[in-house]
């Protein structure tokens, strides 16, 4: 603003010209690097573990919003003060473009501070696909403009609206299907710049191609990097994984800086404005006032069916329904939006929406970390990342698997030893990385590997939760049919892996403490013959040398409970050719 302000006092227009504020640049350059990082970088599980609750935000409440500020602004504009007057029509117009939500700003505090992870992926999923909403609704209703309003009217445009935006969803997830079947099969990983090219080239082609075809290019994009994630990931080199990862991250943040630079340098250079200050501040009200009416009547029916479907832990807390209403500050987006606005009175209304959009980074942006102080939301929460990020660090292949098949072909003990090395080693940096995440918030839930290796002293390690459907039909058909088979052949040797170490770790636990209630030297009664190769015994701590005896028959006193001690070479994994 500073900048702006200083250009504006400058004599001459040649330097104003130059950083007025470009529709087709924002749409088809700024725009484009922030959705596909959103959608690459997205946290997949939390996403569709509240994908209804999100979903229910941004197209329900979208609409709510929309329709609260369009119908307020027309009330407001038909007494005409200030001279502002403003059709039914365009009154909806304007409630759609502010209807879009922007919260980068919050965004960018939850993820430094680790907010709660169903708070982040709520407000980062509605962002998302609010903004694409908004988009397509307020292009809807503009060809509506000039159009007497008919029930036809409006059933036809709820029709163009849910086509757009489901056909531009399919779009996306094609596009990245596309190029996961092209990475799979062919030897690109053999030339990781090439690779790297074609993914971004494939990305921006499915923003391009859904805008020629009258689709909403966001929702495409946002969808295509969520695919491309999810299938081509795998199939890529590690160089195109890093790659396309810093790469796109790099990209949206210079977007976004540049994207708030653009918007406070117009504040003051934008040759068109007409500052309406009583129209600003009511505007500013009116869509407070509608961000309450979407959020928290959609909040009672989100934990009202929660409880009717028995899902407590989806229940949103009184602390987030007022930061999700905290959350509700404009963007570029609805700035970008406006300079379609026309009429009489649409310089008016562009100067508004740019006004509304700093007031509201300012106001609700800038008090977030106190809000979160007030609101006593949790924060240090260290969440697992499902991006595969954490193996980046060892190539493709994180555990040696390929290693595992080769050494597995010997016979010879001396192979199947290294294999254990390999492992155990492995097992013991990521206990470490738990142990530090532990630290950081004991309340944080631990949904690691080692979190489900160390339940309480004693008590059964719990199962996990049965996934849902879509996650088990895309394990056991989606997944082989668009990555490669190396991947799924070490995925699911790991996954037997640690279901076999949770077992024996369970068992384990049993039996120590079954020895200590009995307070006996001489073995524990475990009900199971497997105990004695999965605990630690006096025999194999002395190397079978032991000169204390008891008097019991045997020193199987237990005194590991699998975490350290209680490792065994039958805790290796099984080959997945046998």
């Amino acid at each position: 603003m500073i900048v702006g302000l200083a250009i504006k006092l400058t004599p001459g227009t040649i330097v104003q010209h130059m950083v007025q504020f470009n529709q087709g640049y924002f749409f088809n350059l700024l725009l484009p690097p922030i959705i596909l990082n959103s959608g690459y970088e997205l946290k997949r599980r939390n996403f569709f573990i509240n994908f209804g609750t999100i979903l229910t935000f941004a197209l329900v409440g979208t609409f709510i919003a929309a329709l609260a500020t369009g119908a307020l602004t027309f009330l407001y504009a038909y007494f005409h003060p200030e001279g502002i007057s403003i059709s039914f029509i365009d009154s909806m117009i304007f409630g759609a473009i502010l209807s879009a939500t922007d919260p980068v700003t919050i965004l960018a505090i939850f993820s430094q501070l680790h907010v709660d992870p169903q708070l982040y992926s709520i407000i980062c999923g509605e962002s998302l696909m609010n903004d694409a909403v908004a988009i397509v609704l307020s292009e809807t209703l503009h060809k509506f403009r000039g159009q007497e309003l008919h029930v036809i009217n409006i059933f036809k445009g709820v029709g163009t609206f849910v086509g757009v935006f489901t056909a531009s969803t399919l779009i996306g997830i094609l596009f990245g299907i596309i190029v996961a079947l092209m990475l799979k099969h062919s030897e690109l990983f053999r030339y990781p710049s090439i690779e790297t090219c074609l993914i971004a080239l494939m990305a921006y082609s499915s923003y391009l191609f859904s805008n020629s075809t009258q689709m909403s290019g966001i929702v495409t994009l946002l969808f295509t990097g969520i695919t491309l994630k999810h299938y081509a990931y795998d199939n890529m080199s590690l160089r195109t994984k890093r790659a396309t990862k810093y790469v796109f991250q790099v990209l949206s943040q210079l977007s976004e800086n540049f994207i708030f630079i653009y918007l406070g340098v117009n504040l003051f250079t934008q040759t068109d404005l007409d500052y309406k200050p009583l129209f600003i501040l009511v505007t500013t009200v009116i869509i407070c006032i509608a961000r309450y009416v979407s959020v928290a009547p959609l909040s009672m029916l989100i934990n009202a069916v929660c409880r009717a479907l028995g899902k407590s832990e989806k229940l949103l807390p009184r602390s987030h329904q007022l930061m999700l209403f905290w959350a509700g500050l404009r963007g570029a987006v609805a700035f970008a939006l406006a300079s379609g606005l026309v009429g009489e009175s649409a310089p008016a209304m562009r100067t508004t929406i740019l006004a509304v959009v700093v007031l509201t980074v300012l106001l609700f942006g800038g008090t977030t970390n106190r809000m979160l102080q007030i609101l006593e939301i949790r924060t240090g929460v260290i969440e697992a990342d499902d991006s595969c990020s954490e193996d980046d660090d060892h190539d493709i292949d994180p555990v040696g698997y390929r290693k595992l098949r080769r050494l597995s072909t010997s016979s010879t003990a001396h192979d199947n030893d290294n294999v254990l090395v390999d492992l155990e080693d492995i097992d013991d940096q990521r206990r470490r990385r738990s142990t530090r995440s532990h630290r950081t918030n004991n309340n944080a839930q631990d949904v690691s590997i080692d979190g489900l290796l160390s339940g309480p002293l004693g008590n059964p390690i719990p199962d996990p939760a049965e996934p849902h459907w879509f996650i088990s039909f895309d394990e056991k058909w989606l997944k082989p049919l668009f990555t490669k088979q190396h991947i799924q052949a070490r995925n699911q040797t790991l996954a037997e892996y640690w279901r076999e170490k949770r077992r024996k770790m369970d068992r384990a636990n049993r039996g120590m403490l079954a020895g200590i209630r009995n307070m006996s030297f001489g073995q524990a009664s475990t009900g199971s013959d497997d105990y004695e190769t999965d605990a630690l015994t006096l025999d194999s701590v002395g190397g079978g040398s032991n000169n204390y005896n008891p008097g019991s028959s045997s020193n199987n006193l237990v005194i590991g409970a699998g975490r350290v001690f209680g490792r065994s070479p039958a805790s290796s994994p099984p080959d997945p050719e046998q």
